[in-house]
């Protein structure tokens, strides 16, 4: 039904990103400089994303610099595949959606944002040691809280409906802020839970410290997986690597089961 839905949608609206460069760079070297830098971008952006499991990227968090053409993502709250464990999870790998392929001109994903794509992909490999020792202590850092919760990630889902697909406030995160009898504080950390000892919130702490440690190790495990080409795994070329997440990131089965505030016709 949700498929069905979504060709309904697709059928009735289409793509008009490409109007973007012909009413802002009316002069054809300008206009062509322009869209060659637009694909490059998303091109190095999907992959930069994908890598580091960058999710909730809906309209509100890609922008567009209007003088380079250059796109801008905000919102990184979201990160380390932690999209999908939200109530609607993330199917797609980055979006590359019908508008998003529509400004990159005729030739779509082929060409120049193939092209790009596999060489930010070689740089990533190449520089994946130095990568991974970044990401480590960003992961194991106790100050960062960048894990999500269930009540998290469903009070993330639900102030968006509320907010009627407007930018969605990620200070619920930082903030700890989720439906519970308790608090959580920005280093995830229980605090003030009624009928519980400091010795007890202690044990939970220390829990919740164990808990994201383990998340911490199988989320630089998929990472290392990617830097090497393991998807489903299965060990792949930066061609066949590339090819898939194109296939996964465009394919209409995927798209569908989005949550509706990410706007997947689009």
């Amino acid at each position: 039904q949700r498929l069905k839905a979504y060709q309904e949608i697709c059928a009735k609206f289409k793509p008009v990103f490409h109007h973007f460069f012909m009413e802002n760079f009316l002069e054809p070297n300008v206009w062509f400089e322009k869209r060659l830098a637009y694909t490059r971008s998303v091109a190095t952006n999907s992959i930069v994303g994908y890598i580091l499991g960058l999710g909730d990227r809906h309209l509100m968090n890609i922008l567009i610099d209007l003088d380079s053409a250059e796109v801008v993502h905000i919102d990184l709250g979201i990160a380390f595949e932690q999209g999908r464990i939200l109530p609607t999870p993330e199917t797609v790998p980055f979006r590359l959606t019908r508008d998003i392929v529509d400004g990159m001109g005729i030739t779509g994903v082929e060409g120049v944002f193939r092209r790009c794509c596999e060489k930010t992909m070689e740089v990533m490999k190449l520089n994946s040691e130095s990568l991974l020792t970044v990401i480590q202590v960003l992961l194991y850092d106790p100050l960062s809280h960048w894990t999500l919760t269930p009540q998290q990630a469903l009070a993330i889902q639900r102030k968006r409906e509320q907010a009627n697909m407007d930018t969605m406030d990620m200070s619920l995160i930082s903030s700890g802020q989720v439906p519970s009898s308790g608090q959580v504080s920005s280093s995830g950390q229980v605090t003030g839970l009624p009928g519980l000892t400091d010795r007890d919130i202690s044990t939970r702490n220390n829990d919740s410290r164990e808990t994201q440690n383990k998340l911490a190790e199988r989320t630089l495990l998929r990472l290392r997986q990617k830097l090497s080409g393991q998807e489903d795994g299965v060990p792949l070329s930066v061609t066949g690597q590339v090819n898939l997440l194109i296939q996964t990131a465009s394919n209409s089965d995927n798209l569908s089961m989005l949550f509706a505030g990410w706007q997947p016709y689009l």
